[in-house]
């Protein structure tokens, strides 16, 4: 049968955090969703185990890749965005181990004209690594106080980690944070992302996910912002694909976007004006 939510999950050469994302998928409490990875040039070593895990999960999984040319996650995930075939699309990257209720709260909360900006939870690095296939089946990996207890500093963020019900809903309304395309938990119609032309594939790391809802939003999609409704706990990882020239470039692409309210990117999906 057909799924009736497609969740891309980005990903380059990180197959053990990959790994705990996907058991991540597979305990959740929505199930009717397809798993397209996003994979920005990763060795055969991720292929495999994304073969292994086809085998041992509920849900298809398709694997969109393209050949390793430096950072290049904005095109991966056009093309990725391209494989879904559902109406509704969940964006998140592959070092993000998704709640329980991680899509339910997605399906819950859509609307039409709005795109979901959702939260994540930082963990420092050994506590990423002490993260097992077991610690993601039972939740214990969103437990504040198990966390705590192997090293997790005490912070009002933790909260994104046990916000339900109204707790949630207040926190979500008071927060200062102004509602994004979170790469790593964000979702919206397909017709929408469509309508915008996708990511611009000018644009490397750095303010690349953001410039796509800021067209969003300059088409008449509203941000809602649920970062302490749904959440994800964020695997720590070396981010040598920083570079100062890319950064400023994409900081001239969405200024550019602001000040002339661009709603399509000519560097997109398609290729030219609109």
């Amino acid at each position: 049968m057909k799924p009736n939510i497609s969740i891309i999950v980005s990903t380059y050469n990180a197959p053990k955090w990959l790994e705990k994302v996907i058991w991540g998928f597979s305990v959740q409490t929505y199930t009717d969703f397809e798993l397209v990875i996003a994979d920005d040039g990763s060795t055969q070593e991720t292929a495999l185990l994304i073969q292994q895990m086809q085998q041992l999960v509920h849900f298809p999984i398709k694997h969109v890749w393209h050949p390793d040319n430096g950072f290049q996650k904005t095109i991966i995930l056009n093309k990725a965005l391209l494989e879904t075939t559902t109406d509704y699309v969940i964006m998140t990257d592959g070092d993000c181990i998704p709640r329980k209720d991680f899509v339910q709260v997605h399906v819950n909360l859509r609307k039409p004209n709005v795109f979901l900006s959702g939260g994540y939870h930082k963990l420092p690095m050994d506590l990423s690594t002490l993260i097992s296939k077991d610690d993601i089946l039972t939740g214990k990996c969103f437990d504040v106080a198990w966390l705590i207890a192997n090293g997790m500093k005490k912070s009002f963020k933790n909260n994104k980690l046990n916000a339900f019900g109204f707790k949630s809903t207040f926190l979500n309304f008071i927060t200062p944070t102004t509602p994004s395309w979170n790469g790593h938990n964000a979702s919206a119609w397909k017709k929408d992302i469509l309508a915008v032309n996708g990511f611009d594939e000018r644009m490397e790391y750095g303010g690349e996910d953001r410039e796509l809802g800021e067209r969003l939003v300059n088409n008449g999609i509203k941000g809602k912002q649920i970062r302490y409704s749904t959440t994800c706990v964020h695997l720590d990882h070396a981010r040598g694909y920083i570079n100062e020239k890319a950064l400023q470039l994409n900081k001239q692409i969405r200024e550019n976007t602001k000040n002339a309210k661009s709603v399509w990117t000519p560097f997109g999906i398609k290729k030219g004006t609109n």
